[in-house]
């Protein structure tokens, strides 16, 4: 979709109409489907957008929203910018930003260079620090192997990893679903992602002046961003609620989508909403 020269989001829409929105960034590799549990359980009807970051689902890949905005990729300044500029050709002035892991890089970028933008920040089983030597060279190689094969198998296998240990043992069916929408996912938009994440910058400092509403997520069992790295994210913001989600690995918004949604919920309602 071209939106005034800009190649904008694909965004799915919910809700009642006039009211503070609440934008919900996907995680990697998937695409907006990943809310739509903990969205059907939200009281009183919220406005919701959820766009399909540059690379997945329907939206355009990377590497053309770069060119569009005249940004340098891959990155996640050009994925946060790309969802800053989808939001005001909607006319969203102000709304309540919420990301899951990369969703979550992404959020932290709108509000250090969108601040007005936003009127509360929501983390989701992600974390403020930058990718150690080890992890970047992953996610290097997996881009290149996605690349070569034309194929998303390099990340498949996250279909159980992003899960915590009792939804492995209790629900082949999130493993089902994590794997179509994988698979759903084009090549050149994993590898783009997996390359912005590689390079991306610590934030830990912009979450100290984000003075407005904040919440930070986690699984009991997320592996992948641990409980300490939400503690520590919680205790730099100025102004957090904390929920940690029981039974729920990375993905707590399919694993156990009510307190999500409650929290969610919750933020919303003091930021504004």
């Amino acid at each position: 979709m071209t939106t005034d020269g800009m190649l904008a989001l694909h965004t799915v829409r919910r809700g009642r109409p006039g009211a503070l929105p609440l934008v919900l960034l996907h995680g990697f590799p998937l695409d907006h489907r990943m809310w739509s549990d903990t969205t059907d359980l939200m009281a009183g009807d919220p406005t919701v957008l959820a766009p399909d970051l540059p690379g997945f689902g329907r939206s355009p890949v990377g590497e053309d929203v770069a060119e569009a905005l005249g940004e340098q990729g891959p990155s996640i300044e050009v994925m946060a910018d790309a969802v800053a500029a989808t939001l005001h050709a909607a006319g969203v002035q102000r709304a309540v930003i919420a990301g899951l892991s990369m969703g979550g890089y992404v959020a932290m970028a709108v509000v250090e260079r969108h601040p007005a933008l936003v009127a509360g920040l929501g983390l989701l089983d992600t974390k403020s620090t930058a990718d150690p030597d080890a992890a970047r060279e992953n996610r290097l190689r997996v881009a290149d192997a996605v690349l070569a094969d034309d194929s998303v198998d390099a990340v498949l296998g996250m279909r159980t990893t992003l899960l915590g240990a009792t939804s492995r043992v209790t629900r082949p069916d999130l493993v089902e679903h994590l794997e179509a929408w994988i698979t759903d996912q084009g090549p050149r938009g994993v590898a783009w992602a997996q390359r912005a994440m590689a390079v991306r910058a610590d934030r830990t400092a912009v979450l100290g002046r984000v003075h407005r509403p904040a919440l930070v997520v986690v699984g009991a069992e997320d592996e992948l961003t641990p409980p300490d790295a939400a503690r520590a994210m919680a205790e730099v913001l100025p102004d957090a609620d904390l929920v940690v989600v029981p039974a729920a690995g990375h993905m707590t918004p399919i694993e156990n989508p009510e307190p999500v949604a409650v929290a969610l919920g919750t933020l919303l309602r003091r930021s504004g909403g």
